[in-house]
């Protein structure tokens, strides 16, 4: 049975049953543990979730197993797949407010980045792979073969799907995420079991109710809620997951490639990252200080990608960090529900104390906090949009990924010293460079050792174009063409045929 809670304005948002999905029902866990979920805006206890154990993730990991190989999934036409993903687009389009709804609740973004943004995604997201089902295509080899048997020789490659695909998602994008890996899974052939975090997974459980309304086959999709060291870990562990799909921290990210050495999985692994928006002296700061405001602060930080570290040109410093400042001084802290509020909370009280103690720590190391500083509010997880000048690269606060609305400013005194200074961290997952000078930015971005370069914009995703990291950043890339070969592998076939077979 799901349930009703009432939140400002009148909005009602439904609550999935605590259950799990396994080949195309729902299930109660095998030993009955649940685990409490909170409203991170009122610390208020709003629901309960499955604590999935080893014995469900075999169940669901066995489901998928059995689907991937029956010759009805096997046969299943390519355009079909796509037409599935496609039933479900439709379904998140029809509910698309009380999706919104659900996942401004269970994280606490504000409900108009949940619609126009979470939503939207998804919603290409799942269209995109759509397409891209009936698109896979091998190629012809002309060989050269060692001896001259008197045979001709012909091979050609197609490309396979990998078999059971284990998503682990994290808690900042909760339904776009559980897309993000279960959407190319499906359109190359594969089957899925997801793991959202236990920190927000409310959306991924709704997401399962929509993928049973659009008719999937059973045993395609599977979702088991629970700890990450419990089911996360039983996925991991799992002889028939072929690949992990994980989005989260580098600490587990090491952890999962570590454990999948054993059974020799593919991975796919989009970690933390600590990324620069670099400022330089020819920059439009009319441009570029909003920009470089836009670059840490929504989501409340809780963003990848988001440009934590700012560097910029000692001739402009004090009027680009004036600037940053004021805006983060205005922006308006609250429920997500409250249409004028433009930073919610943070996920969980965790994540407020982690926050709360590298600022500290960066203030002990010399940074001075222009704005911010501290935490927000008595009740509920939020953080003040903080801005820290005086940064140093050897700093904690310069190299740990925070996940918070912080940013810390450091001057270029040398552009020779600019290089440097951006890739002073073990991540590359993304940067900007904010400048005039078309030159100057093609010539630093071959510099800058990361996944993804903006140039006079920041965190700018596209489902055409690669997202990934290098260094702690992580391992492959999800989006674009790229997506093709994290879910399929290719096959070589090589024939022999005889020379006189016309005479």
């Amino acid at each position: 049975m799901s349930a009703m809670i009432e939140r400002a304005g009148g909005a009602a948002v439904r609550i999935p049953a605590a259950k799990i999905l396994i080949d195309g029902d729902w299930h109660d866990s095998a030993d009955g543990r649940m685990i409490a979920v909170y409203d991170p805006a009122t610390e208020e206890k709003i629901a309960e979730i499955v604590a999935a154990s080893a014995t469900d993730v075999d169940r669901a990991v066995q489901a998928a197993h059995r689907t991937f190989e029956s010759s009805a999934w096997q046969n299943m036409r390519p355009l079909d797949r796509g037409h599935l993903l496609e039933k479900l687009a439709l379904l998140i389009e029809r509910d698309a407010d009380d999706l919104a709804r659900l996942e401004t609740l269970d994280n606490g973004k504000p409900f108009a980045v949940s619609r126009n943004v979470d939503m939207k995604f998804a919603i290409d997201a799942l269209r995109y792979y759509g397409g891209w089902s009936s698109k896979m295509a091998g190629e012809y080899i002309q060989l050269s073969p060692i001896a001259d048997d008197g045979g001709t020789y012909r091979a050609y490659t197609e490309r396979k799907p990998v078999g059971v695909v284990g998503g682990i998602t994290p808690w900042n994008f909760p339904l776009g995420q559980a897309i993000q890996k279960m959407a190319p899974a499906i359109a190359f052939g594969c089957t899925v079991v997801l793991k959202p975090s236990e920190e927000a997974s409310l959306t991924t459980l709704r997401l399962g109710e929509l993928v049973l309304e659009a008719g999937f086959p059973e045993g395609t999709v599977n979702i088991v809620t629970g700890y990450g060291h419990e089911a996360g870990q039983a996925l991991v562990d799992h002889p028939l997951v072929r690949k992990i799909a994980f989005t989260g921290s580098t600490a587990t990210g090491q952890k999962i490639l570590a454990a999948s050495a054993q059974t020799m999985k593919r991975v796919t692994l989009e970690l933390g990252g600590k990324s620069p928006a670099i400022v330089l002296a020819d920059a439009d700061l009319n441009l570029a200080i909003p920009g470089a405001a836009n670059a840490i602060f929504p989501n409340s930080g809780q963003v990848c990608t988001a440009g934590s570290r700012l560097l910029i040109d000692a001739s402009i410093y004090h009027e680009v960090v004036q600037g940053v400042t004021e805006i983060a001084r205005d922006l308006k802290l609250g429920s997500g529900f409250d249409p004028s509020v433009q930073l919610g909370p943070l996920v969980s009280s965790r994540q407020l104390e982690r926050v709360s103690a590298l600022v500290a720590q960066g203030i002990d190391e010399g940074a001075e906090p222009l704005c911010g500083g501290g935490r927000a509010a008595d009740t509920g997880y939020f953080y003040q949009p903080t801005v820290l000048s005086g940064g140093r690269g050897g700093m904690r606060i310069a190299q740990e990924e925070v996940f918070g609305p912080v940013v810390l400013a450091m001057a270029i005194q040398d552009p020779q010293d600019i290089k440097s200074l951006a890739n002073d961290t073990a991540f590359g997952l993304g940067a900007s460079i904010w400048t005039q000078d078309i030159n100057k930015a093609h010539l630093l971005a071959a510099q800058l050792d990361c996944g993804t370069v903006w140039i006079n914009t920041h965190n700018v995703l596209d489902l055409a174009m690669p997202f990934g990291g290098t260094k702690l950043s992580g391992l492959g890339r999800e989006f674009g063409t790229e997506v093709i070969h994290a879910y399929t592998e290719p096959r070589a076939v090589c024939m022999r045929l005889e020379t006189t077979a016309f005479g």
